[in-house]
């Protein structure tokens, strides 16, 4: 029997490509991926690749937890770990930020001892090398002309295609750093449900987790600057996907998007080849000019959806993508937040129920006011702190009624704590931090690599 991938014939090929992501209750599971930016700690620059302490350096380090490379030629381009030693994978973003990608992992207590396993890893070979980490989702005082790139070849093409849709777009790879979580759906229609919540919802995250108030040292006036930038980059394969909430929504209208939405690359023999602007609808036709007679294979299709940048996205899970990346605690926080609120089937019903009036309209315009005023955009009779007490409290409610257990009495409600903080205090991390650099950092900017490294 062979091992090749199907080849996809038609869109109904690519629908149900995405079908078989649907899974019993019992086979959900959570996924958490967060970058990191990664600096020398004597003088607070990035790291470039090769050199003594370079990335590269951080990556052949951490092999002796387990890791094994991952490489683009003869080029080490990330770590995998096989399943019996946790899973996982670590990559490299385009300025080399490191992100973990996470094992699917059953529980939130599984997630954040991830997190922190994975973390402490990285401090043990930080140390040795000179190199500092610290979760923020925007970096607060380098910019484009001072950012390394990493050789990837994906990056490569997009380095091309980017400056030509929108002007943000090198902005967003070089400068910005995330958090997110993949969860599964069990059906078409609850998939359906879940990226609607997701999608009315993330400015929400956005507010709470917003965290890059700074560039070039200075604050922009904006609680998320990472957000921000999305605004600007690539509004083909970017946004709030307001066909979403169209009745009669589903996998099949997800893939007309998708196949709407222009190429970057496809891969051949470990080799990236440069599809940028071609269309997906002419390769099922086999008349993609980069390889003209050649159909696409699952692969290419799985490839083209990672390509995707809205606020949500599909694949075989729902990812999402709308929270800066943080400190410690947040990492577990977000995956958290998310579980409450859509993997208990009352949570997610009660949630569907309270978003299911809120307007087109309105959930554009929190997309675009969320970034500069946070928790306290407008929103009806109220603002967007309103909506986050709501929500948390149902989140709250999801994770009891979900009774995950860590083994000593307690369940995944106390991964809530630290956005109960933020609620609370009525102030964002965004906030906290353009207070602490007017007061006691009295405006030096350097303060920051040191206060909230990992």
């Amino acid at each position: 029997m062979s091992d090749a991938p199907a080849l996809m014939h038609s869109p109904d090929d690519l629908k149900r490509w995405m079908e078989a992501g649907c899974k019993p209750v019992e086979q959900w599971r959570i996924g958490t991926e967060h970058e990191k930016f990664g600096y020398r700690s004597k003088d607070m620059t990035p790291l470039l690749y090769d050199g003594a302490d370079g990335i590269h350096a951080m990556l052949s380090g951490l092999m002796r937890f387990g890791w094994q490379g991952k490489y683009e030629g003869e080029t080490l381009v990330g770590l995998v770990r096989d399943a019996a030693q946790g899973g996982g994978s670590v990559t490299l973003e385009p300025a080399g930020q490191l992100e973990l990608s996470g094992a699917p992992l059953e529980n939130i207590h599984q997630t954040c001892a991830e997190v922190s396993g994975h973390l402490k890893e990285v401090q043990a070979v930080a140390q040795e090398l000179g190199q500092s980490y610290m979760g923020l989702g925007y970096a607060p005082a380098w910019g484009l002309a001072e950012a390394p790139q990493m050789p990837k070849g994906r990056y490569l093409l997009m380095n091309k295609y980017m400056p030509k849709q929108g002007t943000r777009g090198l902005e967003m790879m070089y400068l910005t750093a995330t958090v997110q979580v993949n969860l599964d759906f069990g059906s078409e229609a609850d998939m359906v449900e879940k990226l609607r919540i997701a999608l009315a919802l993330q400015p929400l995250a956005t507010a709470l987790f917003a965290n890059s108030p700074f560039k070039d040292g200075q604050p922009t006036g904006r609680v998320s600057e990472r957000s921000a930038i999305w605004l600007d980059t690539d509004g083909a394969r970017t946004g709030m996907l307001p066909f979403v909430f169209d009745e009669g929504f589903g996998f099949e209208q997800y893939v007309d998007y998708a196949l709407d939405v222009p190429m970057y690359f496809i891969m051949r023999d470990g080799q990236f080849v440069n599809t940028l602007g071609m269309s997906f609808r002419d390769f099922l036709d086999g008349k993609l000019p980069a390889l003209p007679g050649e159909l696409p294979t699952e692969n290419d299709w799985e490839d083209h959806l990672t390509t995707l940048f809205p606020e949500a996205r599909v694949k075989r899970f729902i990812e999402m993508r709308g929270a800066d990346s943080g400190p410690w605690s947040s990492l577990c926080a977000l995956p958290a937040f998310w579980v409450g609120l859509l993997y208990d089937a009352a949570t997610q019903s009660q949630v569907a129920a309270y978003i299911a009036d809120w307007t087109q309209e309105e959930r554009a315009a929190l997309r675009q006011q969320v970034p500069v005023q946070g928790l306290d955009t407008r929103f009806r009779n109220g603002t967007l702190l309103d909506i986050a007490r709501d929500v948390l409290a149902m989140a709250e409610q999801g994770l009891k009624n979900r009774a995950r257990s860590d083994g000593a009495g307690g369940d995944e409600t106390v991964f809530l704590a630290y956005l109960q903080q933020i609620i609370a205090d009525g102030q964002s991390p965004a906030a906290r931090l353009i207070d602490r650099y007017r007061t006691e950092w009295d405006g030096d900017i350097s303060r920051i690599y040191k206060e909230l490294a990992f």
